[in-house]
């Protein structure tokens, strides 16, 4: 059995009061929505009536607001459209980023081959190479992997993170007023985020520096243009505080749930060594010892499966980005006024037992017909949907499934002698792995 212990709370309360109930945190109502017929039907069926964000105070006070994440009206839709029509011409969906990541993939497997078997922690150096595809779009450059301020950022990222659960970040949003002032896990966001911000304050000051109109390098430069560009004149959404806190979201989102997303894989693959030979066996007809490339991927339903399965089963962004709703509105019965906190819990969607036959088990056969052949699964929603599904999906697809190949392409992962796999996550704005070590076997 591929079994894992999940925190089931929220599924159960559905099985109690139905796919909708309410609580309450503080004095803020927050609705919650279940299952995968009730969770599409408000962020598709109805996307606009649920596609803001709540006021948060713990994140308002650290973003006021600005960015793409956080942000509401029509600042969120100019800042999405600008990223994804940014993100496309720097290469999303493209050949181009497939290059990029195949080169930063060759990078990945010297740093584990430099292991030669042995024991070693994987989280920094698989967060620093995602991080550098996305770090080239944004800044037009990549870190090597022991660069101490690539390290730095990556840290800030990952402590923020692991600590915006924590009890103290929790009280802040309930009572900020009376919080404020004291020591805590809180203090230290506020002070990770003004780290992380003055670091990109004076990179896209030296690309201030240097700016060609005719010549746009990466995501800073066309944003600058743009600020310089803007009408009715500048500074209406294409300011400093925007550009901060964009580059900050594309740099967090783009780094910590692939890279989650990957060290579950190689985890799962360690669990269930029969699962990661079938893969090998996969890639080893399909592609042979040549460079993965994405147009594989349709030739290798197996893989493709067990790709889609990991990040079901990884269930890393369980409770959803929160939601509010921008109007009041009447949604299957019961009325919503204006604001209302909204979580559509994608681990309930995720592990819909109506849309999946072993919902809490590790089944790459979800994504299975009966001959083998890859099938789609409406209530795989790992990136959410409607008009607050993340901005980076087709970039992320494309890492997923050329960093996964290359590793079971190179390697075999096993754990260190005597040591049992543990599937438990560590708990954080997202599930990831707990800590442990890998050994990167190499196959040939």
């Amino acid at each position: 059995m591929h079994c894992r212990l999940d925190k089931r709370g929220p599924c159960q309360l559905a099985e109690k009061y139905g796919s909708i109930f309410s609580f309450r945190m503080g004095l803020t109502k927050v609705v919650v929505l279940c299952g995968y017929d009730t969770v599409k039907d408000a962020l598709v069926n109805h996307a606009d009536g649920f596609a803001d964000r709540p006021y948060i105070p713990l994140f308002h006070d650290a973003t006021k607001g600005y960015g793409i994440v956080l942000a509401n009206g029509e600042n969120w839709k100019v800042m999405r459209r600008f990223s994804l029509s940014t993100l496309r011409d720097f290469g999303m969906g493209r050949k181009v980023i497939e290059c990029a990541i195949n080169e930063e993939c060759d990078l990945l497997v010297e740093e584990f081959q430099s292991y030669k078997g042995k024991p070693f922690e994987n989280t920094i150096k698989i967060n620093a190479a995602v991080a550098n595809i996305i770090v080239s779009i944004l800044i037009g450059r990549r870190f090597d992997y022991n660069d101490p301020t690539f390290l730095k950022l990556l840290s800030l990222v990952n402590t923020n993170v692991r600590i915006a659960q924590s009890p103290m970040a929790m009280l802040y949003n309930i009572v900020p007023s009376l919080v404020r002032w004291l020591p805590g896990s809180h203090q230290t966001i506020f002070k990770n985020v003004k780290e992380m911000q003055t670091f990109i304050r004076e990179t896209f000051a030296k690309h201030k520096e240097e700016l060609d109109m005719n010549d746009q390098r990466n995501l800073i430069d066309a944003f600058l243009i743009k600020q310089k560009e803007e009408k009715p004149g500048p500074g209406r959404f294409f300011h400093d505080e925007n550009l901060v806190n964009l580059v900050s979201n594309l740099f967090s989102a783009g780094m910590e749930t692939t890279s989650t997303t990957l060290r579950w894989g190689i985890l799962l693959m360690m669990k269930y060594p029969e699962i990661q030979k079938k893969v090998q066996n996969e890639i080893d007809t399909v592609i042979g010892s040549s460079q993965p490339q994405i147009d594989h991927r349709k030739e290798m339903p197996y893989t493709d499966a067990v790709i889609h399965e990991i990040q079901r089963f990884g269930n890393i962004v369980p409770g959803n980005l929160p939601h509010a709703t921008t109007q009041d509105i009447t949604f299957r019965g019961y009325f919503l006024p204006k604001g209302t906190q909204v979580i559509p819990l994608l681990s309930s969607v995720l592990q819909d037992k109506e849309y999946f036959k072993k919902p809490h088990e590790f089944y790459p056969q979800h994504f299975l017909d009966a001959n083998g052949k890859f099938v789609k699964n409406e209530a795989f929603m790992p990136f959410s949907a409607g008009r607050r599904s993340c901005a980076g999906e087709n970039l992320a697809k494309v890492e997923l499934f050329l960093f996964f190949t290359r590793f079971m392409q190179k390697f075999t992962f096993q754990s260190p002698p005597g040591v049992d796999v543990d599937l438990t996550p560590a708990l954080g704005i997202t599930l990831s792995p707990s800590a442990h070590e890998i050994c990167a076997l190499p196959r040939n």
